[in-house]
């Protein structure tokens, strides 16, 4: 006589059958539910670092020389963009600006008479070019870095007797910045070294700490500005060098800055002086700053992604669990 199994056991294999297929079904549905998220998790990450990238830092890497030692060749910056929506530039502030109007001519690309084509460049192309700047493609960069001498309304000059610059008559000491080997006055071959004037307002006035080679305000004097470059064109304030490991540290306002008298601006009853022509460029040029390949922004979006995605998750799971069910 054949014995059956009992009712229980019967029971227990259907249930654990059960449970191994609904644990299978919840597996699929959540790889499913990863794959219908990923987008959305790329999407949010894109967003944050678009946001941080436009407003808050960016990173650009340094391709030559014209501010050594302080900062060298392929070394990569940090410059923050919100400082100066709480301060007022400073002397002694290394800044990243854009060239394009004062040292550059601005590129101006002609207009199109398809109607849609200006569409695309009113809306989209923008949008793209931000896009691609997130992975260092962005086309038409003209961004320089160079250390602020003189800000609007104080009167720069080099040199005087001691051979130093001055500002608003307060001589710096320039030598913990400064090439090894450099003078103040040392410039470019053909290029004037010597300077006389008060800073206009809403300009700059920047030099590079590598002077001998360093194509800075002193060699833009027949252009636009007469050498000065315009506060709204600065992108922001380089404040620390975060590649590589070696170089790694917090660029701050030199010492010689921070003497009494630097800050009182000189009357602007002074004109602009300066050559009526320049020689050919010397040795390094016009040195540009690169945009670095943006790990910051977009780790940062990633991460900033990462907790709105489960929380999003965390609240469909919360509604999907609250609602009734129906009755079959």
């Amino acid at each position: 006589m054949t014995s059956r199994p009992a009712r229980g056991a019967w029971s227990r294999a259907a249930s654990g059958s059960a449970g191994r297929t609904s644990r299978r079904s919840r597996t699929r549905t959540r790889k499913r539910s990863l794959w219908r998220e990923l987008p959305i998790l790329i999407l949010v990450a894109l967003v944050i670092a678009l946001l941080i990238k436009t407003f808050v830092v960016q990173a650009f890497f340094i391709p030559s020389g014209s501010m050594e030692n302080t900062l060298r060749i392929n070394d990569k910056v940090l410059v923050n963009k919100f400082v100066y929506r709480m301060r007022p530039i400073q002397p002694g502030d290394i800044v990243v600006f854009d060239g394009a109007g004062s040292w550059n001519a601005p590129v101006t690309a002609p207009a199109s008479g398809d109607p849609l084509v200006r569409l695309y460049d009113a809306t989209l192309r923008p949008l793209f070019d931000a896009v691609g700047g997130l992975f260092g493609t962005a086309p038409g960069q003209t961004d320089y870095v160079k250390r602020v001498i003189g800000v609007p309304g104080d009167h720069i000059a080099c040199c005087n007797a001691q051979g130093l610059v001055t500002i608003n008559g307060v001589a710096l000491h320039e030598k913990s910045y400064l090439y090894p080997g450099n003078t103040p006055g040392v410039a470019p071959a053909a290029e004037p070294g010597h300077f006389r004037l008060t800073v206009p307002a809403g300009r700059l006035w920047v030099l590079g700490d590598h002077r001998a080679v360093s194509d800075d305000s002193r060699g833009h004097e027949v252009d636009p500005g007469n050498g000065t470059i315009p506060e709204s064109a600065v992108v922001g304030r380089a404040f620390m060098i975060a590649w590589p490991p070696g170089h790694w540290r917090v660029l701050q306002i030199p010492s010689t800055f921070l003497q009494p008298g630097i800050d009182k601006k000189a009357s602007a009853s002074g004109e602009l002086k300066g050559p009526a022509g320049l020689a050919a460029l010397g040795p390094g040029g016009s040195v540009r700053v690169k945009p670095s390949a943006p790990y910051l922004p977009l780790g940062a979006g990633v991460v900033g992604a990462l907790p709105l995605t489960y929380l999003r998750r965390r609240f469909l799971r919360s509604r999907s669990r609250g609602s009734p069910r129906r009755a079959d």
